[in-house]
């Protein structure tokens, strides 16, 4: 059995995070597409302000982002100006409306949250038990199935003939082990 890595528990807190984001963005009648283009207009500066540069950065087709755009701007969350000395380009900027569904679709609370469980104890922690002990007190604060590596799980057993689940009372492949599971119940 392959022990969990960090990169697997940065990819559970991300899964974490977008599940939270989706679920905002579904309240807000947002797509997690405009959720990502309003997050990048927010922080880049005016050589990155294109949507030339936001398809380059979301890893999007050009088409795709100008639909994006469109939608974004007849709701009022951005406006296009055009270049002053490059009437071809034009820059995208967030409206007031813009900033304001950014900030009530970001899951700041959650990682308030998080933060407040983990309290001031994770200061001494290092590597791997850090990203644990955030992705465990994201788990938490999410109330929500956490969907984590099986082998990480508190109900994650090893025995002379194998791998076990205490919860279910089965029987567990290495593959199984090393794979996702809704059941999960972190340690």
């Amino acid at each position: 059995m392959k022990k969990t890595n960090v990169f697997e528990l940065i990819s559970c807190m991300t899964a974490l995070i977008r599940s939270e984001e989706r679920k905002r963005c579904s309240e807000l009648k947002l797509q997690l597409t405009h959720l990502q283009v309003l997050e990048y207009i927010s922080l880049c500066n005016k050589y990155s302000d294109t949507p030339a540069a936001l398809a380059n950065y979301l890893g999007m087709t050009r088409g795709t982002v100008s639909q994006t755009l469109i939608v974004l701007e007849k709701k009022g969350f951005l406006t296009k100006v055009q270049d002053t000395a490059d009437k071809r380009v034009y820059h995208l900027q967030l409206t007031v409306a813009g900033v304001d569904i950014l900030q009530q679709a970001k899951p700041t609370n959650l990682f308030e949250q998080a933060n407040d469980l983990l309290g001031d104890d994770f200061s001494s922690l290092e590597g791997e038990a850090l990203f644990v002990a955030a992705l465990t007190a994201l788990q938490k604060a999410n109330h929500s199935q956490s969907f984590g590596v099986c082998k990480t799980c508190k109900n994650f057993t090893q025995r002379e003939t194998g791998f076990f689940c205490e919860l279910t009372k089965e029987v567990l492949s290495g593959i199984d082990a090393d794979k996702i599971c809704q059941e999960h119940v972190p340690h």
